[in-house]
């Protein structure tokens, strides 16, 4: 299999935020595992290196805790005055941003990148100025310890036991356009900590014996290499999409687990869960929806999805893919996403289904190059892919049937109009015309009643000896052949047609309604104007009555914003709501925790951790029944999430 060519969307999109890009300032990250491995050092060094350059550099802000090497490189930089602040009877000096901005050198220095600024600051954090710097087209350097990362905070404060308050988005972190690791190892770093080169001898000492000590710095120099890794693993990913490198660039690991709606897929997700941790590999879950999955009964559909939320927990990127052949969309993600593994389940059914129907395990390792394949026990996992389910009882209504018929006879009519004028065998077009009609306007089941009523119309009406099944001339059985052959490829074509015309309006109709609340939620001048907007189109999509309930200075829930709530929001239900609250999960109707409640809560989550959450009560149940449904309400409480922090 030959990779695909690059796709034009892709590369379009990435060559406009490239534009956007172009016109913000840049911003280079000096990354190091905690304080004193040299990150001030080496930001004062490069700037003294731009400025020999020519370049125009400011020192914005910088921490030198008094160490005299770090003082030193300060000589002969120019450096923008502080801005001091009178607060409580104390003067405050901090970062001068609008001295800055009106400064507007090429280059400004500004340390400690998750300091809190002072009050009265146009910003809260020292992030956010900084953002407001690259915004005006000005490149920021700035420095900044692993543990101030917002992702590590809590995992830092299990290792350290130390809850560090000041951190930076992890958005913000991935917007760098430069992150320049500064490391040190453990034994040298406590060395320099007892030569008084990172505090002051007091405060050293107290350091060693508390966070200095030798098992906490390998686990945060750990963590920053680790991370810079998954920056550098980023930035080569973006750099294949963008000079649309096909192939697999195995410089690292990745794993790409392809799960099916059968029954163990559970079990095959802890399987490669176990594989990934094994490996210390990033790892992806993908479900391919063909045609055929489209018509799974309710049960394995949400199977499906009960399956990739697994996925999400253990800690798997999940993607939903389409397509007629999943092979190949499982190897064309695979090489997108640079993966070096893809793993697939042991299939359990018997040998034959291979030959009859095809192996997407054998397609996978065929096409897959120099990509390894894994199989492993766990999952029937062909069977969910290339095996067409169970045909379904008939689904179109009987007067599609009768009409299908009446097309036949329509075709029997125009037949005897022409019969005597043309040639017997091409009064077969008109017999296919007909099929072509059946096909596109009522479905698969009556298509194929019109193919097989056609070529018996045809062999019965229209071939010698008339009014008899009988052939006398052998060439006919050709011209049968044909047809039934054509008329079979025609339905059978024009129904998937269908059912991915189905499945695209379905998603335009998702993007729509995400996109519709998203213009309206950036719309909203203010917190309750953002809640009115987002439970009046939470109400609309889902048919449902709705509550965003927020917590207050204490962390109780209390109502911000309702549409059409018609049943009591009691005792009960509050408990239900404040559960959710502080434990982070969905509970309530259609959910397995507290399944008797009236109505189902689901927490609104950010990267800084919850901020209420979102009650839903629909006027029918079946409308959060379906997986798919349920995934666009999960989309639309990311949302409001995100338009509420």
């Amino acid at each position: 299999m030959t990779p695909d060519r690059p796709d034009p969307d892709a590369l379009l999109a990435l060559a406009r935020e490239e534009e956007e890009r172009a016109q913000r300032g840049r911003l280079k990250v000096f990354f190091g595992a905690v304080a004193g491995v040299g990150k001030t050092f080496a930001m004062l060094e490069s700037a003294r290196e731009l400025q020999r350059r020519g370049i125009d550099v400011v020192v914005g802000w910088i921490e030198t805790h008094g160490r005299q090497e770090t003082e030193a490189l300060l000589t002969g930089l120019p450096i923008l005055a502080p801005r001091t602040v009178e607060h409580r009877g104390i003067t405050l000096r901090d970062f001068d941003l609008d001295g800055a901005l009106a400064r507007r050198p090429a280059v400004i220095l500004v340390d400690e990148w998750a300091h809190t600024n002072a009050p009265g600051a146009r910003h809260a954090k020292r992030w956010q100025d900084i953002e407001e710097l690259l915004a005006a087209g000005i490149d920021v350097h700035t420095a900044m310890n692993v543990q101030h990362l917002e992702s590590l905070n809590d995992l830092v404060g299990k290792i350290t036991g130390v809850v560090v308050r000041e951190t930076v988005p992890d958005s913000a972190f991935e917007r760098a356009d430069q992150v320049e690791l500064v490391d040190l190892p453990a034994e040298e770093l406590i060395k320099r900590l007892e030569e008084g080169k990172v505090y002051v001898p007091d405060q050293a000492a107290r350091a060693v014996q508390q966070f200095f000590r030798p098992g906490n710095l390998i686990a945060l120099r750990e963590l920053a290499l680790r991370k810079t890794a998954e920056r550098v693993d980023a930035q080569m990913e973006r750099y294949r999409q963008l000079h649309g490198i096909a192939a697999t660039w195995p410089v690292a690991e990745r794993l790409l687990l392809a799960v099916s709606s059968g029954p163990r897929s559970a079990r095959l997700v802890r399987a490669a869960r176990g594989l990934a941790a094994q490996l210390r590999a990033p790892w992806l879950v993908v479900y391919v929806e063909t045609p055929a999955e489209a018509r799974l009964p309710e049960e394995q559909r949400r199977r499906v999805w009960e399956t990739l939320r697994l996925a999400e927990k253990l800690g798997a990127e999940t993607a939903v893919l389409t397509g007629q052949r999943p092979a190949e969309e499982i190897l064309r993600y695979a090489r997108r996403r640079n993966v070096s593994k893809i793993v697939v389940g042991k299939p359990a059914h018997p040998r034959w289904k291979d030959f009859v129907f095809g192996s997407v395990r054998d397609e996978l390792e065929r096409g897959s190059d120099e990509i390894d394949v894994y199989v492993i026990s766990g999952e029937s996992h062909d069977g969910g892919f290339s095996a067409p389910p169970p045909l379904p009882g008939p689904t179109s209504p009987l007067r599609a049937y009768l009409a299908s018929a009446a097309i036949v006879a329509l075709s029997c009519g125009v037949g005897a109009l022409l019969f005597g004028r043309v040639e017997p065998t091409n009064l077969a077009m008109v017999f296919l015309l007909g099929i072509v009609l059946a096909a596109a306007r009522l479905g698969r089941g009556p298509s194929i009643l019109a193919v097989v009523l056609s070529v018996a119309a045809f062999d019965f009406f229209f071939v010698h000896p008339y009014l008899t099944f009988t052939v006398t001339d052998s060439e006919y059985l050709i011209t049968f052949g044909v047809l039934l052959v054509t008329g079979l490829v025609i339905s059978t074509l024009t129904q998937r047609l269908r059912q991915q015309a189905d499945v695209a309006r379905d998603r335009e109709a998702r993007t729509a309604a995400l996109y519709a609340m998203s213009r309206d939620l950036a719309a909203a001048a203010d917190e309750d104007a953002v809640l009115r907007a987002a439970a009046r189109h939470v109400k609309e999509i889902f048919l449902s009555q709705v509550l965003l309930l927020l917590p207050d200075s204490e962390g109780h829930l209390t109502e911000r914003a309702a549409e059409s709530v018609t049943y009591l929001f009691d005792t009960r239900e509050q408990a239900v709501a404040q559960w959710v609250f502080d434990h982070g999960r969905p509970a309530g109707k259609t959910t397995d925790t507290l399944p008797a409640a009236k109505g189902l809560y689901l927490p609104l989550h950010t990267s800084r951790g919850l901020v209420g959450v979102l009650g839903v009560h629909p006027t029918d149940l079946q409308l959060l029944a379906a997986p798919d449904r349920m995934h666009l309400l999960e989309a639309f409480a990311n949302q409001i999430a995100l338009a509420v922090e």
